[in-house]
This record gives structure tokens, C-alpha cells and sequence, in this order.
């Protein structure tokens, strides 16, 4: 038996993750009180979207959920995730004596739930915390006092399982200088418990799922090359690329009945497991990309990672000395027999990305123009994400620039 090298990154490797309490399938939100009374919870404040908050189909079962421990809905939260949506809701938490936040939606949602709760923490001024954010672009969490999130997701991006969060501030909500975005990431934010009901996911429009889809997609991919990857990462994100995959194309043929999105939400939930932890996050290039592509532009997320998936994978999959895990990916998407699996690959997330009739071209989508290719090339680069790139590959600008042109 030969002994691996331990240069390997998925030998030489830490797991430390204590993820949220997982409940799964059709019509769980009916326990939600249930879960709030196992870890001590007496009253939650629904974080929301007006949308979700004014759709009967979604909000009535959650409030019936809860009983008599719902604190009330606060549905302002908006895909910008304002700094000033979060001190909205953190008064309306006190107001309503909350000790819970259950979070309804989006990754947008989850997202203000967790700014809630760090600036619930304590007693900080809105002046106080901006400045902060202006400076740093983050929030300092607290050691302490952070509220208890439950989350209940209705679409596909896979933020559930995540310790990290979102946010932007901007003039006309908050006492900034100039719009500004960033995050806060902790592990006191990973969510207590999650709540996986298809019969909620159902409710979403076609487009916005599969738009949201794509982005979860892209977490089970980019965890199996991204240099911190483990055995167990390794694990789950393959079963679930394949769930996720098999989901994709049964939708992708028209087929939208609560098996097909069972089916898909539990991909979602295998390839975020692990992924996000104290040592940091498996997200990598094609995430970079998306950063960079929606950052000063008004494409959506899911759509900028449907148009430059294909194009990151083809590039990772030609640099010489990177081991872009090509077989294994391979072989999560069925497609392990073909003679290039690199190409296989790259054809299968194509054909997927294509039957969920989401945009394959830059120059369809309200992005940004090839002019201003360089400046997202080096936002790319600069991207956090980047240090999780597979091991040995060294992108320049120019060549980054020329993914955006193939994609265009």
C-alpha cells in the first residue's frame, strides 16, 4: 500500500465545523416551534422580504410554524442587504422583546438576519457602526449577546449552512460618504437550525430558482478543487453535485413536482456542508468572478456565475501543474467515462446551465462592457476568495481578462 504524500492538501487537512441543526422535507416549518423550544427560544421575529412577507403560500405556514412564539414579521430586507434595512430590524427585534431570528427567503434575507444579530449584540450607534463599515468594510461581532438565527430557505444559492454574511451601506440609508460593500463572518452566525421544506422552495418563481440554483451549483464545484479542500468536503459535495445535477437537468426538462425540487434542495444542503468554517471557506474563482461581475454592475449573481462557469472551468482545466480535480468532478456529473473529462465537464455544466434557459453571454446581461475588462480582471484577483484557488495556479490579469472575453 503506498503511503499519499502528505503535501496533499486533502491529507494534510483540518475539519473543525459545527454546522446548524438540519431539518429536512416537505412541510417541517409546521415544527418550528418545536426547535425553538429544544434550544430555549420563546419568541421570533420573521426577517423577510415584502415579496415572501405578502405570499400566503410561504409566510402563513411559517407563522403557523411558529405559533404561539412568533414575535412578528419584519419584512423590509431587499437584494442590497442595507446596513440601514439591519438597525430597521434590530429596533423592530427589541421593540417586539424577540430572543429569535428566523430568517425567510434568499441568501439576502439570511444575510440582514445575521447583521441583526451582531448589532443586537450590543448597544452601538447607527454613526458608530458606519464608520466602522466605511472604513473597514466590516462590523466587529461581539463575543457575546448575538441572537440565534433559524433559517428557512426558499431558493437555491446555498447560503444556509454559512458563518459569513453580506452587506452594503449607502447614503440614503445610512451615515456614509459613498456606497460601499463588504461582510462580517463568525462562527457564532452559523445558524442554529435550518429548515429544508420543498414545499416553500416550490412556491419560487422558475426564473429566480434557477437562477439561485446555478449559484449553489457553482459551491459543490468549487469545493472540490479549492486548495483547503478535505475528505469530507471531498464527500459531500460530490453526492450533492449529483443530487444537484440530476435535479437540474429533471427541471431543466420541465419537470417542476416536489420530487425535482426535493431533489434539488437536497443537493443544495450537501454541497454548502462543511464549506463554510472557522479556517475559512471553500468558495473560490468562479465565486471571485461573480464578485467582480456584479459588483458595480446590476447583473444578478446567479446569472453572472451561469454565463462564466463554463468559460473559469475550461481555463482551470488548461493550466499546466493544476490539478483541477477534473475526474472527480467527472464523475459527480455522470460523465466519467468520457476520454476528456476536462471537456466533459465543462459540456455537462454547459448543457445544465443552458436547460435552465439562464443568459450564456456577458453581452446579454446588464453587465459591465469589455472596457472595463481589465478593472474586473483585477477585482477578480483581488477577490478574497482567490486564496482558495487550486493549488499551483497563478492567474495573471491577461489571462483572467480573456476568460471575460470568451464569456462576452
Amino acid at each position: 500500500m503506498e503511503t499519499a504524500h502528505s503535501s496533499d492538501p486533502t491529507l494534510a487537512s483540518r475539519f473543525a465545523y459545527d454546522p446548524a441543526t438540519i431539518r429536512f422535507g416537505p412541510n417541517c416549518v409546521a415544527d418550528l416551534a418545536d426547535e425553538l423550544e429544544r434550544h430555549g427560544l420563546e419568541r421570533a421575529l420573521v426577517v423577510c422580504g415584502s415579496t415572501v412577507g405578502n405570499t400566503p403560500a410561504v409566510i402563513d405556514p411559517v407563522c403557523e410554524g411558529l405559533g404561539d412564539r412568533l414575535a412578528g414579521v419584519f419584512d423590509g430586507t431587499t437584494a442590497e442587504k442595507r446596513l440601514g434595512t439591519a438597525f430597521d430590524g434590530r429596533e423592530r427585534l427589541e421593540r417586539e422583546n424577540a430572543d429569535a431570528l428566523v430568517s425567510l427567503g434568499g441568501g439576502s434575507s439570511l444575510d440582514v438576519a445575521k447583521v441583526i444579530s451582531v448589532l443586537a449584540a450590543n448597544d452601538r450607534t447607527h454613526e458608530d457602526v458606519a464608520a466602522e463599515f466605511a472604513e473597514t468594510g466590516t462590523i466587529t461581532v461581539p463575543d457575546e449577546g448575538l441572537v440565534p438565527i433559524v433559517a428557512i430557505p426558499t431558493t437555491l444559492a446555498g447560503a444556509d449552512l454559512s458563518q459569513g454574511a453580506g452587506v452594503t451601506a449607502a447614503p440614503d440609508s445610512s451615515p456614509v460618504d459613498a456606497e460601499q460593500g463588504g461582510g462580517i463572518s463568525d462562527p457564532g452566525l452559523m445558524p442554529t437550525a435550518v429548515f429544508a421544506d420543498p414545499t416553500l422552495v416550490a412556491t419560487t418563481p422558475d426564473g429566480v430558482l434557477a437562477g439561485s440554483a446555478m449559484n449553489g451549483f457553482d459551491k459543490g464545484l468549487e469545493t472540490l478543487y479549492a486548495a483547503n479542500r478535505t475528505p469530507i468536503t471531498d464527500a459531500t459535495a460530490r453526492h450533492g453535485l449529483e443530487k444537484f445535477a440530476d435535479g437540474l437537468r429533471a427541471f431543466g426538462d420541465g419537470t417542476r413536482d416536489l420530487e425535482t425540487v426535493e431533489t434539488l434542495l437536497e443537493g443544495s444542503l450537501l454541497v454548502q456542508y462543511g464549506i463554510s468554517r472557522p479556517g475559512g471557506t471553500t468558495l473560490s474563482i468562479i465565486h471571485a468572478f461573480g464578485h467582480a461581475l456584479t459588483r458595480t454592475d446590476d447583473v444578478q449573481q446567479g446569472e453572472a456565475h451561469a454565463i462564466v462557469a463554463p468559460h473559469v472551468l475550461e481555463y482551470l482545466f488548461e493550466q499546466d501543474g493544476v490539478d483541477a480535480r477534473a475526474g472527480l468532478l467527472a464523475n459527480a456529473l455522470g460523465v466519467d467515462n468520457a476520454a476528456d473529462q476536462g471537456a466533459a465537464v465543462v459540456d455537462a455544466v454547459t448543457t445544465i446551465r443552458d436547460g435552465l434557459e439562464l443568459p450564456s453571454q456577458l453581452r446579454n446581461v446588464d453587465g459591465p462592457q469589455p472596457a472595463e475588462f481589465t478593472a474586473v480582471a483585477e477585482d477578480v484577483l483581488a477577490d478574497r476568495f482567490m486564496e482558495n484557488a487550486p493549488p499551483g495556479l497563478e492567474p495573471t490579469v491577461a489571462e483572467i481578462e480573456a476568460v471575460l472575453e470568451a464569456a462576452w
